[in-house]
């Protein structure tokens, strides 16, 4: 954190004080320049503190922390689930996953067309609406809508106008691409290699530069735009270009404290993963060379940085179009990664849903001379908040039948500094449900029924429930569970776990196993 960012509490009256500023100026009055722009700035598996601007002592982040210097960060913002497409879709349909019925990467909602994504949402409105880089949403028509678009991932998996694939063997480097998603990169140790393609020619570079494109052709049509740019990194493979490599020696990352915590306090399938010695992922090797976490951690921050860098360059295309001022930008990521905490790489996420590492994400909110700049608010959100809040601060129109939306609208905390009325966050995977308090959080696991089958391994072993203290234990070593004297607390926990299944529909859960139990008759 900026060491002159101010604190957002929890009431109006001491924000104000603590900005010294008056009333903000109402949104409605937008003026000449028209109907706002929104663009989304994303990334895939982002730690919340690897960031300067969360005091992270190594990773440089110019640009995210320009970006909250001129906006609000929210500090204590999760994901809905700790895994790509469910979270992804939670985003982008404002619903928990048990609603839409994904909650693992290879789910598809029964009933696609039930859900108003934000991008038709965005479109029926008048928007110009693009997606450039990872999009990654369930394989129907969940994805589509856009007016233009181009993929980074395997095409099939995002049907787009272009994609980063066909880029590559038009330039004759799809053999260096492949060589980080082939044999040589699943020999290596925890996912990593440098890459073998320059910087300029890394899928973060191509998603800049479509963008960039989208930016210009709207700026000459005139026409407002709701903009997805999301990149792929720090997600694994962890392969920089060497030219953000070499900004991070591996001799000169420091471990986390709890990178040796003891395997039997993890659940299970985390501890088969700390045992593991094969490649890629073989965890039980870096516990005896800490070197191999180290490179893993100099190289996952230099993916950060790489993603941080092309930021940059869509903010300044912004700049240069005379944009910026008009446009709403936001920066998320859809998950977090452990970066060695708890001896950990990756996310594995069918194995537990509770971590801070996986589920805590950066959230930047910024719109110059609309939102009060400078502040970290401390108030739990949640990633589905960004559906309503986008709604109220550009007074979407929407269906007389859409969906009733899960999250909470920021607008009066981005306009008015009014604490965000959320007492507990939610999250949830097929295993383990996970609510979150100011100080606490209680990770329940739940039987995820007979399916999905293709997930039954071991992690579905019961492995005791889980109890953090956040405030006296922030790396989430201590599991109360069995402490009688936090029982106190698990009623509390419980009992609003319990109100919010209650009153969170699962019906897209539901629809999801009957279409699968069909197919096993």
């Amino acid at each position: 954190m900026n060491s002159n960012s101010k604190i957002l509490s929890l009431t109006r009256r001491s924000f104000l004080k603590a900005a010294g500023v008056s009333l903000l100026t109402t949104v409605s009055a937008w003026g000449k320049a028209g109907r706002p722009n929104v663009l989304l700035l994303f990334s895939d598996q982002h730690h919340a503190g690897a960031m300067g601007c969360a005091n992270h002592p190594i990773v440089k982040t110019p640009n995210m922390d320009r970006l909250a210097a001129k906006g609000i960060r929210f500090s204590r913002a999760y994901c809905q689930d700790g895994i790509c497409v469910p979270s992804r879709t939670a985003m982008m349909t404002g619903l928990y996953p048990r609603t839409t019925g994904c909650l693992d990467n290879p789910n598809i909602p029964v009933e696609p067309g039930r859900y108003i994504m934000l991008q038709r949402l965005f479109k029926n409105n008048g928007y110009t609406t693009g997606c450039f880089g990872k999009r990654h949403l369930p394989k129907n028509e969940m994805a589509l809508s856009w007016d233009s678009s181009a993929t980074t991932i395997n095409p099939k998996l995002d049907p787009s106008d272009e994609n980063y694939q066909d880029w590559l063997r038009g330039n004759g480097l799809y053999e260096k691409y492949s060589d980080a998603a082939g044999n040589a990169i699943m020999d290596s140790n925890l996912f990593c290699r440098i890459s073998k393609l320059k910087a300029d020619q890394r899928d973060a570079a191509y998603t800049a530069n479509k963008t960039n494109a989208f930016l210009k052709k709207c700026k000459a049509n005139d026409t407002s735009f709701f903009c997805w740019a999301t990149f792929h990194g720090p997600h694994q493979p962890y392969t920089p270009p060497q030219k953000w490599a070499d900004m991070y020696k591996p001799e000169g990352m420091t471990l986390p404290l709890n990178v040796d915590e003891p395997i039997e306090n993890l659940p299970h399938e985390l501890q088969n993963w700390r045992r593991n010695k094969k490649t890629p992922w073989n965890l039980g090797a870096a516990a005896e060379n800490k070197d191999l976490y180290r490179t893993y951690l100099a190289y996952y921050y230099a993916q950060v940085t790489e993603v941080d860098h092309y930021m940059g360059i869509i903010i300044e295309q912004l700049n240069r179009l005379g944009l910026a001022q008009n446009t709403i930008i936001i920066y998320a990521s859809d998950h977090g990664d452990f970066t060695a905490h708890h001896g950990m790489a990756e996310k594995c996420a069918l194995g537990h849903n509770v971590y801070e590492d996986t589920l805590r994400i950066p959230l930047i909110i910024s719109w110059p001379g609309r939102l009060e700049e400078n502040i970290v608010c401390e108030n739990l959100v949640e990633l589905i908040d960004l559906y309503p809040t986008l709604i109220d601060l550009l007074n979407l129109k929407t269906p007389a039948k859409m969906q009733s939306l899960a999250g909470i609208s920021l607008k009066p905390t981005l306009t008015e500094g009014k604490a965000v009325p959320r007492k507990y966050a939610f999250s949830e995977n097929w295993s383990q449900v996970t609510v979150i308090s100011k100080r606490y959080k209680l990770g329940r696991w739940i039987d995820p029924g007979p399916l999905p089958k293709y997930r039954m391994r071991d992690n579905r072993q019961r492995s005791p429930d889980m109890l953090f203290d956040l405030r006296n234990d922030p790396l989430e070593t201590v599991n109360q569970i069995a402490n009688p004297e936090f029982d106190d607390v698990k009623t509390e926990l419980d009992n609003a776990m319990q109100q919010w299944i209650a009153k969170t529909p699962a019906t897209g859960r539901d629809k999801f196993i009957q279409s699968q139990l069909k197919k096993t008759v």
